[in-house]
């Protein structure tokens, strides 16, 4: 039998340079996500990094999407893009996988639940940008596939504060316990 901690992940969603440059102009709101990460790599607990990226050309594109046609008109965000690697502030580590989504949840278009289940997870720790965008749509997900969820709070950004506070203290707390990284470390610690 498993202990806990070696069913759970980290999820580290989209912090990637194109989005953390339009949410993190100062760097210190970034320190919440490292001391995560360092706290599920000191603890065993896998940490997966999601990040948002299209093939040239945006085959993947619909005109429908209000979001991400807009992306395909303008330009970048592709594979290769700098704006799509992972933030150098939570660089992934050797043996770390990097998840490509093609849509906002992290599952939807991505090899993500593969990986899961492949490392037996049950319980899926989330952190990211932005918590109206990939944090929400990826807990609604995870909840609807029957995970056990984390939202760790202080490590979830949004252009709107009072969005944020309204799922993270409102919405979230239905599907997931809500936590600061903090006291998600006295948990695992």
């Amino acid at each position: 039998m498993q202990n806990k901690s070696a069913r759970t992940a980290l999820l580290v969603m989209d912090m990637q340079n194109g989005i953390v440059s339009r949410f993190a102009q100062d760097e210190r709101v970034l320190q919440p996500f490292q001391r995560a990460v360092d706290a599920a790599r000191r603890s065993g607990i896998p940490v997966i990094f999601v990040r948002v990226a299209f093939r040239e050309g945006y085959p993947e594109v619909s005109p429908r999407n209000k979001s991400f046609s807009a992306i395909s008109t303008r330009g970048g965000m592709t594979v290769d893009d700098h704006a799509t690697q992972i933030h150098d502030s939570v660089k992934p580590q050797p043996g770390e996988p990097i998840v490509t989504k093609l849509r906002v949840s992290a599952f939807t278009g991505s090899d993500l639940e593969v990986i899961l289940r492949a490392k037996q997870v049950e319980t899926l720790v989330l952190c990211g940008i932005a918590t109206s965008g990939v944090v929400l749509s990826t807990l609604r997900e995870a909840a609807d596939k029957d995970y056990e969820i984390t939202v760790l709070s202080d490590a979830c950004l949004d252009a709107d504060p009072e969005v944020h506070r309204v799922l993270t203290e409102k919405v979230f707390p239905r599907q997931a316990d809500v936590v600061t990284v903090d006291e998600w470390i006295g948990r695992i610690g």
